[in-house]
């Protein structure tokens, strides 16, 4: 076989290791919203890498360098593999605040449309209630009813006002869900 054909690594053997996990899907052309709390939260995350955890394993990590044999040393290979894994979110954190839109929801404060930022409880055709907040890709968290903006829920819910139908399309079907309450937080709260 022609080597021209063959991919051979160039260097370290981690290269592809370190390119680490795509961003999640923004829509094309479409802004990176995030809460001001959640823009808080991310730039405490960078911060706490950049000054206090990677300084720390750069220290153990020149320290297991300078006790001779590096390929038997765990000190010296769990670090340079830590120290990847930081650089890695380091790189993620800064791209994402980059391209961060912060978007205040207390500024819809007292209005009943769904906007970025909202709390909406809806009920399906069942009668069932739920409970999600509509937040930045980056600070979702499912566990406490927070969905991301580009979810297809919360593309179905923005702009719609309490008392409205609107559709969601689901593998099942469309789903017909209606809008019973939406609220924002008050400025100066945390949401």
């Amino acid at each position: 076989m022609n080597k021209a054909f063959t991919r051979e690594p160039d260097g370290d053997l981690d290269d592809d290791e370190d390119a680490g996990p795509a961003l999640p899907a923004l829509p094309a052309g479409a802004r990176n919203y995030v809460t001001p709390q959640g823009y808080a939260r991310l730039r405490a995350e960078l911060m706490q890498l950049m000054d206090d955890e990677r300084p720390k394993v750069v220290e153990v990590v020149s320290w297991a360098a300078k006790n001779g044999d590096r390929s038997e040393n765990g000190d010296y290979l769990y670090g340079k593999k830590r120290l990847r894994e930081i650089d890695r979110r380091i790189r993620f954190l800064t791209k994402r605040l980059d391209i961060a839109e912060v978007a205040d929801p207390s500024a819809h404060h007292g209005s009943d449309q769904i906007f970025f930022g909202a709390t909406v409880t809806y009920a399906n055709a069942k009668g069932e209630r739920r409970t999600i907040t509509i937040k930045g890709i980056d600070e979702v968290d499912n566990l406490k009813g927070e969905v991301s903006w580009v979810a297809p829920i919360a593309r179905a819910l923005i702009k719609a006002r309490e008392g409205d139908e609107v559709t969601l399309p689901t593998p099942g079907g469309v789903e017909r869900l209606e809008v019973l309450v939406v609220s924002y937080p008050a400025p100066g709260t945390p949401n």
